[in-house]
C-alpha cells in the first residue's frame, strides 16, 4: 500500500482553474474546488500511514485552506458583479450630461449665435476680475468687468453685438486681489454630444469631435 503525505492545497485554485471541462472550457467554480478537495482528502485518509495518522489539527487546517480558496473565488465574483453594476449606473447618470457644457482647459470662446461663452477658475478670492476679448490680430476687441469674485469656478457670457465672431481669437482673464495678482485658469465651454463607456470608464464625446475621459473634464455648466 502506498502512503500519502499530508494534503497540500496551496495550488488547488490554480489546478482547478486549469481543468478542462466539456467543450474545452476551463472553470473556476468554487464547487469544483470543494469536490476536488474532498476527493483528495478521502484518498489521503484511505492511504494514510496507520502508524502516523492525520490528526484533527491537520484536518482543521486543510478545511480552512479550502474554505479560504472558495471564499476568495466567491469574493472575486461578488466584486466583479459590483463593478458591472457601478459601470452601468455611471452610464445611466452620464446621460443627464448630454446637452450641457463641459469645461476643458482652453481660451477659445464658444458662440451661441452672437453670444460668446467662456469660464475660468480662480485660485483665490479676487477684488477685480476682467476678461479681455482678443481678436485674431492680437488686439483687444472688448473688456468685460466682472467685479469681485470668490475663489472657484465662474462662467461668463459676452454679447458680441456688431463684432463678427469669426474675428475673435480667444479670451484672457486678469484677476487681482488689491495689488496682488490672483492665479486663474481659462476654461473652454464645449457642448456634450453623447457619453459612453470605454474599458469600464465613462467617456464624453464633445460637439467639436473630441472624446475625453470623465476625469479630464474640469466641470460642467
Amino acid at each position: 500500500m502506498s502512503l500519502m503525505s499530508p494534503l497540500d492545497l496551496s495550488n488547488l485554485g490554480t489546478t482547478v482553474g486549469s481543468t478542462t471541462g466539456a467543450g474545452g472550457n476551463t472553470t473556476n467554480d468554487p464547487q469544483a474546488m470543494q469536490d476536488r478537495f474532498l476527493k483528495l482528502l478521502v484518498a489521503q485518509i484511505n492511504n494514510q500511514d496507520p502508524l502516523n495518522p492525520m490528526d484533527n489539527a491537520q484536518m482543521t487546517t486543510q478545511m480552512a485552506q479550502i474554505n479560504t480558496v472558495s471564499g476568495i473565488q466567491q469574493l472575486n465574483e461578488t466584486l466583479k458583479g459590483m463593478a458591472d453594476q457601478m459601470a452601468s449606473s455611471q452610464a445611466m447618470q452620464g446621460t443627464t450630461l448630454i446637452g450641457k457644457d463641459a469645461l476643458v482647459e482652453g481660451d477659445a470662446l464658444a458662440f451661441d449665435g452672437s453670444t460668446g461663452k467662456g469660464a475660468f477658475t480662480l485660485d483665490g478670492a479676487a477684488t477685480s476680475v476682467k476678461v479681455d476679448i482678443i481678436g485674431k490680430n492680437g488686439e483687444t476687441l472688448q473688456t468685460l468687468d466682472l467685479g469681485a469674485r470668490e475663489a472657484g469656478q465662474h462662467g461668463f457670457e459676452w454679447p458680441a453685438g456688431a463684432i463678427d465672431p469669426n474675428q475673435v481669437a480667444k479670451f484672457s482673464v486678469r484677476a487681482s486681489n488689491g495689488s496682488t495678482p490672483v492665479t486663474d485658469t481659462e476654461l473652454q465651454r464645449v457642448r456634450i454630444a453623447s457619453v459612453g463607456l470605454s474599458n469600464g470608464a465613462m467617456s464624453i464625446q464633445l460637439s467639436n469631435g473630441r472624446t475625453l475621459a470623465y476625469d479630464q473634464v474640469r466641470g460642467f455648466m
